[in-house]
């Protein structure tokens, strides 16, 4: 009887894991960063590298920094909830053009409207690395005091943009 005790817990251990794994949203993953300072960065902006954006530049402001490229098919999927936000001026956002040319970057943004209140170019990945960015498109809330409070993984839906990163940023910015 005492043998077929072991086994038994294990399972059940092992069923307990697998229905909590289960329950979670595969798109969310997890970022070291959130609660901490966000990486500080200076980069030449996509319309004219000769100037430079550095987030220093946006201390005591709520912002949205998002991955985005040319080249990113589920950027597309995403783009037209960007473009609505920015109409809505409740925040602003900041493209991060990842590993992209400038030319088809700046290309893209012509054909499909340009959401951001400036874009930057991150060719060599340096600054994505450091935010831990996976895969494009992927968005940080970040607050009045540089941290970040938020990521989202993937294209922003009007579902996440309502229930979570709009209500976040409104808080945050009391």
């Amino acid at each position: 009887m005492t043998k077929f005790i072991l086994p038994l817990i294990l399972f059940v251990v092992l069923a307990v894991f697998l229905a909590f794994g289960l329950t979670r949203d595969p798109r969310e993953i997890p970022s070291p960063l959130i609660n901490k300072p966000a990486p500080a960065f200076v980069l030449p902006q996509l319309a004219d590298p000769s100037k430079s954006f550095s987030s220093k530049e946006m201390r005591g402001k709520v912002w949205l920094l998002n991955g985005w490229a040319s080249w990113c098919v589920a950027c597309r999927d995403e783009h037209p909830v960007l473009l609505e936000l920015s109409r809505m001026g409740v925040v602003p956002v900041y493209g991060l053009d990842y590993k992209d040319e400038r030319r088809a970057g700046l290309a893209w943004l012509e054909e499909f409207g340009d959401p951001y209140a400036l874009s930057i170019s991150d060719t060599d990945g340096r600054v994505a690395i450091d935010y831990g960015i996976y895969g494009v498109p992927e968005t940080f809330v970040i607050d009045r005091e540089g941290v970040v409070r938020y990521k989202h993984t993937g294209p922003i839906t009007v579902e996440a943009l309502q229930k979570k990163i709009l209500p976040l940023v409104r808080e945050l910015q009391k």
